[in-house]
This record gives C-alpha cells, sequence and structure tokens, in this order.
C-alpha cells in the first residue's frame, strides 16, 4: 500500500500508489536541489507571480550583510552545521530547542481522546493528528537556540501534564524529553542532522519517539518527515517538510502512514497531507486528509481506499486561534511556553527560560544577546577543557544512556532513557515549598553547569 497522491476525479481524496512496504522506512522526498549564489531559484510559497529579483528582496539581510553571509557559508555547503556555524542572533528566535521540543504538547488532548477509545484504527486517527498539529508551529523561519549541556526546560500546568526535557549530549547535540499526565506517557531522544544546500538547508528528524497510552498499555512509535528551510539568504525564508509520517502502533501492528505534499510552484500543494490507517494486515480502514496549518478530518473506507457508503468526512483536529503579526510567529501556546505561568514552583536553575541571551533576544536587544551567546559558548568550551583535563564524564541528571540503538531513516540513534528522578524531584519540590513568583524565578542564576553527573572515567 502506498501514501496518496492527489486524483482529480476524487475531489477531496487521493489515490493509492505502489511500491510502498507497510514495514518498511520512511521515504524523504526534496523539493529543491541545490541552490547557489548565481541565478537564485526563488519560490513565494504563498503564491503570486512577483518577479524574482523583487521577491528576493524580501529576505531579513540586508544586501551587504547578505553578501557577506553567503562568502561565510559556502565553505558548509554539503555540511552538518548543527554544530560547525557560530551564527548571528539575528536569525534565532527567543526559545531553546528543549522548549520547541515541548510544542507538541499543546494538542496533548488528542493523545487524552486516544487513550479513552476503544476503536484501535480511531486511536490512531487522534495519535496521527497529534503528531500532524505541531507543524503549524514548525513552520516558523526563526532557528532556536541550541542547549548547553545539562540545559533543562520544565512545564506543567498544561493538560495536567509534567514535561522535562535536557540536553544529554553536546557532540553530537543531542536532547531527550519525557512528558506524562493521567492519559499517557510521551519519550523522545532527538539527535539533529542537517545538510546545508546553499541557500537552504535539509534538516533531519534522527531520533526515537514514543507514546504509551496508560489505558490499554498501547505503545505507538513515531517517524516524521524531513523538514526543509528554503531562502535562507536569498528571498523570503519558508518551511516545508515533504515526505511521508508513519506512525506505528507497536503492541498491534496496525499503522497510520500520512504523506505530507511538497509544495510547487507558486505554492501548489503547500500544507496538504492525506493518508490511511492501515490494519496490521496491510488493509486501508480510515482514510485521512487535511492541511497540517489548518486541521486534519477523516473518514471510514474500504478495502480499497474508497469512502464507506453512509459515512461522511468529519474533522478530528483544527488549528486553535494564533496571535495577528506576531514577530515571531509564536502561537498563544509558544507564548505560554516561554513564560513562566508554565513554569514549576522550585525551577531548576539549568531551565531555558533564564538563559540570559534568549532573554535579551526577548526583550529586543540583540547586542545584549549576541554578547550571552558567545559568553555561554565560551563557558560550555571551557567546561569541556576542564572535564577532560581531570579525566572526568558527564551524564545527564534526569535521563540515563541504554544500549539500545533504533534505525531512522536518516541514521542511528542511541536511546537515553527518562530515569524518574525529575518525578521524585518534583514532588519533593511541591511538598517543601509555596509557588514562587514570577519575580523570583528571574532572579535565578542560569547555571546548567551544577546538574550533571561528573564522575572520573
Amino acid at each position: 500500500m502506498g501514501s496518496p497522491k492527489k486524483n482529480e476525479n476524487k475531489g477531496f481524496f487521493a489515490a493509492m500508489t505502489s511500491g510502498f512496504s507497510m514495514f518498511g522506512s520512511a521515504m524523504s522526498r526534496s523539493v529543491n536541489g541545490l541552490q547557489g549564489n548565481e541565478g537564485v531559484e526563488v519560490i513565494n510559497p504563498e503564491g503570486g507571480k512577483e518577479d524574482a529579483e523583487e521577491e528576493a528582496q524580501k529576505g531579513r539581510w540586508k544586501d551587504e550583510e547578505r553578501d557577506s553571509y553567503w562568502k561565510m557559508m559556502q565553505k558548509y555547503i554539503g555540511s552538518d552545521i548543527t554544530s560547525m556555524v557560530t551564527l548571528p542572533v539575528v536569525i534565532f528566535e527567543p526559545m531553546t530547542m528543549l522548549q520547541k521540543m515541548a510544542e507538541i504538547m499543546e494538542y496533548s488532548h488528542l493523545l487524552d481522546q486516544a487513550d479513552e477509545c476503544e476503536d484501535p484504527y480511531m486511536r490512531l486517527v487522534y495519535a496521527s493528528s497529534w503528531a500532524v498539529s505541531v507543524y503549524f508551529a514548525f513552520q516558523r523561519t526563526w532557528k532556536p537556540f541550541n542547549p548547553i549541556l545539562g540545559e533543562t526546560y520544565e512545564m506543567v500546568n498544561h493538560g495536567g501534564i509534567s514535561f522535562i526535557s535536557e540536553q544529554v549530549s553536546h557532540h553530537p547535540p543531542m536532547s531527550a524529553g519525557h512528558a506524562e499526565n493521567e492519559h499517557f506517557i510521551y519519550d523522545i531522544t532527538s539527535k539533529l542532522k542537517t545538510k546545508l544546500l546553499g541557500n537552504s538547508v535539509d534538516v533531519y528528524p534522527v531520533g526515537r519517539t514514543r507514546v504509551t497510552l496508560k489505558k490499554d498499555g498501547v505503545v505507538l512509535d513515531l517517524v516524521p518527515p524531513l523538514t526543509k528551510i528554503h531562502n535562507l539568504i536569498f528571498g523570503r525564508t519558508w518551511v516545508d517538510s515533504p515526505g511521508e509520517m508513519v506512525m506505528t502502533n507497536l503492541t498491534t501492528g496496525d499503522k497510520v502512514v500520512l504523506y505530507f505534499q511538497p509544495c510547487g510552484w507558486f505554492g501548489s500543494g503547500r500544507y496538504e497531507v492525506d493518508g490511511y490507517v492501515y490494519s496490521a494486515a496491510e488493509e486501508p480502514k480510515i482514510m485521512m486528509t487535511g492541511k497540517w496549518n489548518e486541521k486534519m478530518s477523516y473518514q471510514p473506507c474500504d478495502a480499497e481506499g474508497e469512502p464507506l457508503p453512509g459515512t461522511e468526512l468529519k474533522e478530528v483536529w483544527h488549528l486553535a486561534d494564533v496571535p495577528k503579526n506576531d514577530k515571531f510567529q509564536y502561537t498563544h501556546f509558544a507564548h505560554k511556553i516561554n513564560s513562566f505561568d508554565t513554569a514549576p514552583a522550585k525551577l531548576l536553575a539549568s531551565d531555558s527560560r533564564i538563559r540570559p541571551d534568549r532573554y535579551a533576544l526577548e526583550q529586543g536587544d540583540l547586542s545584549k544577546a549576541g554578547a550571552e551567546k558567545h559568553s555561554l559558548e565560551e563557558r560550555q568550551r571551557a567546561e569541556k577543557r576542564t572535564r577532560e583535563t581531570k579525566g572526568q564524564k558527564f551524564t545527564p541528571r534526569w535521563f540515563d544512556l541504554t544500549d539500545e540503538i533504533t534505525p531512522t531513516p536518516w541514521g542511528d540513534i542511541e536511546v537515553y532513557q527518562y530515569n524518574g528522578k525529575y518525578t521524585e524531584h518534583r514532588e519533593t519540590s511541591e511538598s517543601s515549598s509555596s509557588a514562587s513568583n514570577e519575580t523570583d524565578l528571574k532572579s535565578i542564576e542560569f547555571n546548567p553547569w551544577q546538574y550533571g553527573n561528573i564522575s572520573t572515567e
């Protein structure tokens, strides 16, 4: 069974294509190839037919900055730039990657519904719609800050969830996250891999994502598509995620495959998502369609993938209201993540909210943000030299490295497992203190270096 392509005779849905093995790896598809300085190809993803030169002037760079930055970046073409390039703070948003990991929790109620659902196929409809919902936030063109080794992010006061993420490795950059409420457990190990293609960057989500639904103990595995960031320097910067998202019920063998249509010329096909929920026997049971920036819907189907007579298309998720003309294209939930409204009473000093460079950028002070970013990077290098001189090893506080190596379409990844210590820490903190106010939390000095377990090798 294959991911669907648009079928002009079917209107809202798509027909099946051949060549997809239900138990194979997710395929990735590129929209554009290598783009260079001369004759840069510029696509307006919002549609329209502006002159390419005029469109190119809509980038975030001034001419003198653009030329200088292009010359600097040319030598990195084809490379993974995650930890190779010191990037100017002007391209950043006031959020770290650890916070961005928490954005998938905005529509966590869909996982609650999946847990309560008795139908195994509808369970995948809810869960996969939850996985799609985060892509509206992922289309932001600003880069989040790379976390410092040992940095953390905590989130409470949302859907009964307790969320913790931690930077568990610096080279290669790796993060681990854990979230839990009465309905589900969410665990992720993420090792971001990038490839610079001149005026664009491919971002490969090398990682392992697991969701456990508590009612029946069902375990879901998620493999997302890659992300492409277009027009980094020349033209209007925009983001696309072409390819297939695969969510597998590891308990039953059922699976959902959703195809994210690539953006074509003048925005054709952008945002569109189509796919099917399959049984373990690879038979389509429910078809799904929608746009990842707007809504997802579903309808029961027959063995040929056609809608069942007497059924209708029903909406399962739609985008919540978002702020208009927000400087960083944030949702209301993104602002909530950045605020102290979602912070626990005793915030760890390693929390991203109190990073001085992030906070300075949030306040609009780019000069201070750049200086603080440089200072943190230098402190991180100094801490590493000290550890190496003393023959010491850093290990995370809240996650343990396991022996498991998980294959992904873009490479293998070592798996970190939540060790339960953060839950114990939270319970102790809540029983021993009253809630702190925002002023008290802001006054905490950022210090990710005091938390890791340091041992002699």
